[in-house]
């Protein structure tokens, strides 16, 4: 299988649509708030740890070829150097 080169704004944009539309609905609950969730936007497949790290490497296990973005759930920015993270409300 060929694969396509896509810059980084177009897989975020990707991530954050299948996160919006599919996605929030299922996973933005109390005891995920913080967790980040890995999204894969070539399979629609996603996972969700403390981290990333765990589920990054589970979906690359799936799928070499996998284009991954990581959201944190319930905030603006996945994380902070010195700044502010702000929780989104609903």
């Amino acid at each position: 299988m060929q694969t396509i080169l896509l810059s980084r704004e177009e897989v975020a944009r990707r991530a954050k649509h299948l996160y919006e539309s599919t996605i929030r609905q299922k996973i933005e609950l109390e005891e995920n708030i913080g967790k980040m969730v890995i999204i894969d936007i070539e399979t629609d497949d996603y996972k969700v740890d403390e981290n990333g790290l765990h589920a990054a490497d589970y979906l690359s296990a799936k799928n070499p070829n996998a284009r991954l973005f990581g959201i944190r759930i319930g905030y603006n920015v996945a994380a902070s150097l010195g700044g502010v993270m702000e929780r989104v409300s609903k």
